[in-house]
């Protein structure tokens, strides 16, 4: 176990980080941030503020120097990053967790292995390996395999002729070819798993999207109980056969009643957000605790709750309406403080609070409206 006043590292400085550097300060910690742009929210508040690249080796021997233990806020951190700090730190999750999650074809073949429900799908290294129109697979949506995230890196294809425009485009780089179903819903899971296999899994959450990026969290979400048991007890099995440890969120779709993993994220999730104001315990402080070894937090939700993220795109006529927004009184602002506002970019969000969930969700929805989202 390690106890405060200890120094944290964290690699990522987005807003994600920001949180579990606003976590770890609240129970006592410090915390070191590595991130190569020094306008980063998470370094703004760090203790420490490493603006370096994530394979700069004199930024890594420092971490590795002052840090006693280091996670991530985002999957798409170096390996080799992971594997030198944990020669002599504390690294939660492991390299070969996040190796999976930030590589579609693995995360696919690693779910479907594990025995867990996946959509119809082919991995695409050539233009030779896309399926005819008769494969079945037709409508679908094509996957770069690394670096996409928020609907980037991925194209929606009616055919085969349609794949391979959009395999080029992507530079014929590794994809993914996922069948395209009718979606009933689609849900997340945000779990935090300890270093002696202790699980704890916060309220599933209902999602819808707005352009390829997560608009609307609805939590608890709008599915049956039957189902809610189901999705947690995937993301169990999931998390326990990565011999996971840390904070593991896990997106589910529902097709004809019937839940499929779609993709992890090895941190924190966008869609747990509304922990930080509904929970007892938030995913952020569940991160530190499963990093530093204190016993996980109790994750009961004590309020409905829902959620809306705010785009850089709201800004395109000066400052957002925020009275508006805060004269609702069980409204929850948060803003990351980025630098600059861009379309497309995240740069806060807000969750209304209720003691029912279709009184936040009503009163989410005005706001949204109020404020210009979508």
């Amino acid at each position: 176990m390690i106890l405060p006043p200890a120094m944290l590292g964290m690699l990522g400085g987005g807003q994600l980080g920001r949180y579990f550097v606003i976590a770890a300060h609240e129970l006592g910690y410090k915390v070191t941030v590595l991130d190569p742009d020094a306008n980063s929210p998470a370094g703004r508040i760090a203790d420490v503020h490493l603006c370096s690249a994530y394979d700069d080796a004199a930024a890594l021997a420092s971490m590795a120097e002052t840090c006693a233990a280091i996670t991530t806020e985002f999957e798409n951190v170096p390996a080799a990053t992971l594997d030198f700090l944990a020669q002599t730190r504390t690294v939660r999750p492991s390299a070969s967790a996040v190796a999976i999650a930030q590589h579609r074809v693995l995360e696919k073949q690693f779910v479907r292995d594990a025995g867990l429900p996946v959509a119809p799908f082919a991995v695409i290294n050539t233009a030779q390996d896309l399926p005819a129109d008769d494969s079945g697979l037709y409508p679908a949506i094509l996957k770069v395999a690394r670096f996409g995230y928020d609907g980037k890196g991925q194209a929606r294809v009616a055919d085969a002729a349609a794949a391979a425009a959009a395999f080029e485009q992507f530079g014929m780089q590794t994809c993914v070819l996922e069948n395209m179903l009718s979606l009933d819903a689609e849900v997340s899971v945000v779990l935090a798993r300890d270093a002696d296999g202790h699980i704890v899994t916060f309220p599933v959450v209902e999602n819808s999207h707005l352009n390829g990026i997560l608009d609307v969290s609805i939590a608890p979400a709008r599915i049956s109980d039957v189902l809610k048991a189901k999705a947690q007890a995937l993301a169990t099995q999931l998390a326990q056969k990565l011999a996971y440890e840390g904070v593991l969120a896990v997106e589910f779709f529902i097709s004809e009643g019937k839940l499929l993993v779609n993709e992890m994220a090895p941190r924190p999730h966008n869609s747990g957000h509304y922990t930080i104001d509904a929970c007892v315990t938030n995913q952020f402080e569940q991160q530190v605790r499963a990093l530093t070894g204190l016993p996980l937090g109790d994750a009961r939700q004590h309020s409905a709750a829902v959620m809306v993220n705010i785009l850089g795109d709201i800004w395109q006529d000066g400052e957002p309406a925020w009275s508006k927004a805060t004269a609702h009184t069980a409204l929850k602002l948060h803003l990351y403080g980025k630098h600059e506002a861009r379309p497309g970019r995240k740069m806060g969000h807000f969750t209304t609070l209720a003691a029912d969930r279709d009184s936040a969700h009503n009163q989410a929805l005005i706001a949204r409206s109020e404020l210009g989202i979508g």
